[in-house]
C-alpha cells in the first residue's frame, strides 16, 4: 500500500511532537522559528504552520509576540478530549452501520484486510496513515457532514497522541483486531454493535497510550525518543 505524501509542517509536526510525547522536550523548552526551519530546511511557514497544530493539540504554548513554548495536556484535559472523540466516533459507526451504501462497506472491507499485510510488515507509520484512511471512511459513510467536520476536528487535535500508542507492544495486532469488530457489525447493519465497538476501541486507544507514557517515564527521555521512530 502506498504510503499518503505529507506536507512540511505535518512532517514537521509530527516529528516536535514525537519529541515533545516521549519527553525528549520538556514543557517550557522555547521552540524558534528560524532555528527549526535551518533544523528542517524549510521556510518559517510551515514551522508556523507545524506549532499551531501542536498547539491546538496542547503540545505547543504560544503567546503573541513570543516564542512558542513546549507545553503538555494535563490528565484531565487529554481524558476529555478522548471522551468527546469516543463519542463522536461511535455515533459515526452507528449511523455508518446504517447508511453506508455497498460500495462504501465493500470498500471498508477491504482497507481492513490490507491493513493485515500492514501488521504483519510491522510498519507503525504506514499503519497509523492506513489507520486514518480506516476512520476517515467511517465519518464519510455516516452520510452526516457536520458529524464529519467536528470528528476529523477533534481527530486532529489528538493525532499525535493516537499514533503514538502504536508503538506499544503488540498495538498493532489488536488495533486490527479491534478494527475487525467495527467493521463486522457496519456490514451487519448493527447499529448498537457499532457503536459499543468503536467506543471500546477508542477507550483502548487512550489506554495504550497511558501505557506508552507510563513505559517513557520508567525508560527515561532519551530511550523513549530513540524507541519512536519520525511521524509516529
Amino acid at each position: 500500500m502506498a504510503r499518503t505524501p505529507r506536507t512540511s509542517a505535518e512532517d514537521i509536526r509530527q516529528r516536535l511532537a514525537t519529541r515533545i510525547i516521549s519527553s525528549e522536550l520538556s514543557p517550557g523548552t522555547p521552540l524558534d522559528e528560524t532555528a527549526l526551519a535551518t533544523e528542517f530546511s524549510v521556510s518559517r511557514t510551515p514551522v508556523r504552520e507545524a506549532l499551531r497544530l501542536l498547539a491546538a493539540s496542547g503540545l505547543v504554548q504560544q503567546r503573541p509576540h513570543a516564542t512558542a513554548l513546549v507545553a503538555k495536556p494535563d490528565q484531565a484535559t487529554l481524558a476529555g478530549m478522548f471522551e468527546v472523540m469516543g463519542y463522536l466516533e461511535a455515533l459515526c459507526a452507528s449511523l455508518s452501520a446504517a447508511q453506508m451504501s455497498h460500495a462504501e462497506r465493500s470498500d471498508l472491507q477491504r482497507l481492513h484486510k490490507e491493513m493485515a499485510q500492514i501488521v504483519r510488515s510491522g510498519d507503525t507509520v504506514v499503519y497509523s496513515e492506513a489507520n486514518e484512511r480506516f476512520h476517515s471512511a467511517i465519518y464519510d459513510g455516516a452520510h452526516n457532514d457536520y458529524l464529519a467536520e467536528i470528528t476529523r476536528s477533534t481527530r486532529q487535535r489528538l493525532q499525535p497522541f493516537r499514533r503514538a500508542q502504536f508503538n506499544t507492544l503488540g498495538r498493532l495486532s489488536q488495533s486490527h483486531s479491534e478494527h475487525g469488530d467495527v467493521v463486522l457489525a457496519i456490514l451487519q447493519g448493527d447499529r448498537r454493535g457499532a457503536e459499543e465497538a468503536m467506543q471500546r476501541h477508542i477507550g483502548i486507544v487512550q489506554a495504550a497510550f497511558a501505557d506508552l507514557q507510563d513505559e517513557n517515564v520508567r525508560r527515561g527521555p532519551k530511550a523513549a525518543a530513540a524507541k519512536l521512530p519520525a511521524g509516529a
